[in-house]
């Protein structure tokens, strides 16, 4: 009975709508009745804990049920947040300048924190500075990220105000990319999305991705950048850059420059530096570090401690249709 009513209550909770949409769309890609892939999206909610996301970005339609038990889906991803990181340790991450402060080591920048800030700190802070990112102080996915020049702030009052009417709380020195970096895509900063994870059976690396813009200054995939793995031996690209629209590239479509292939500068340096930080809140045992490399090595921009689940999700990084699971299973039991 208890099964059953939880079968009926999914049914009812799922988003209809959107997986009609998605199911459309993804019609003519999977050569499938909009129906059979409504109903198939259904039930691997069902079985899988897949959300129509999951479906899409990992591509369930092409997968057989060995295959998606192999995959990463919402409500795996949910579950390992939930039972490696201790809730009342999350805002260490979340609060951006609770990150900054905790590790400062890492972050090698100044920052100001607009809502500690009195009147004259911001002009202050300003003086002699070039270019700055603004974000809200507890944001994710880039979401509400501005970059500042010097014009900008030219009336230090005018744009205090104009950076409070947008809830734009902390500021920070622009990172300056490592030259090989801004050869992939010049107009955003390209970080290196690298898990760490103190597993039952073991701690380290879970997986690394460089994360590339394609255009616009966040190269974030929720802002329409893309991502590419990163073999851990090596440092070097392993697969092409995709995107959540499922766009390929074996080539940056902006600068030409290969992907597959493109070798991290630093990136031996970048993995012990996240292995270090791993430890210094333990509680919080599944992070996902936001590694930018500088032409003097890497630093931190941020910490995820609910990291998303799409990057490693992206199918045309597991052409043999095996997702990432088995790798978390390597490090803990799920």
């Amino acid at each position: 009975m208890n099964r059953i009513r939880y079968l009926v209550l999914r049914l009812i909770r799922m988003d209809w709508r959107a997986m009609l949409r998605t199911a459309r769309l993804l019609k003519p890609r999977a050569n499938r009745a909009t129906a059979w892939l409504l109903l198939d999206m259904a039930r691997c909610a069902i079985l899988y804990n897949a959300g129509y996301m999951d479906y899409k970005i990992a591509e369930f339609y092409r997968l057989n049920d060995a295959q998606r038990r192999t995959q990463i889906t919402r409500g795996i991803s949910n579950r390992i947040v939930s039972r490696m990181n201790a809730k009342e340790d999350w805002h260490f991450f979340d609060n951006k300048n609770e990150f900054n402060t905790l590790f400062a080591e890492y972050l090698r920048r100044d920052w100001i924190d607009l809502s500690d800030a009195q009147p004259g700190d911001l002009a202050r802070w300003l003086e002699n500075r070039g270019d700055v990112i603004a974000k809200p102080m507890d944001g994710s996915s880039g979401r509400g990220i501005e970059k500042f020049s010097r014009d900008a702030f030219a009336d230090p009052a005018s744009f205090e105000s104009l950076l409070r009417s947008k809830g734009l709380t902390l500021l920070e020195d622009c990172v300056v990319q490592h030259h090989a970096m801004s050869s992939l895509c010049p107009t955003s900063v390209n970080t290196i999305r690298i898990a760490t994870l103190l597993g039952d059976k073991k701690q380290g690396v879970v997986y690394a991705y460089l994360r590339i813009g394609n255009g616009k200054v966040m190269d974030n995939v929720d802002c329409g950048g893309m991502a590419a793995p990163v073999n851990l031996e090596t440092g070097k690209l392993s697969g092409v850059g995709a995107d959540k629209s499922g766009n390929c590239f074996e080539t940056h479509p902006l600068t030409g420059t290969r992907i597959p292939g493109f070798e991290i500068p630093f990136f031996h340096d970048a993995v012990r530096m996240c292995l270090n930080a791993a430890q210094v809140k333990p509680r919080v045992r599944f992070v996902a570090w936001d590694v930018a490399i500088t032409e003097n090595g890497p630093v931190f921009i941020e910490g995820n401690s609910f990291p998303s689940h799409a990057i490693p999700q992206f199918a045309a990084h597991f052409p043999d249709g095996i997702g990432i699971l088995p790798r978390f299973e390597e490090f803990m039991y799920i």
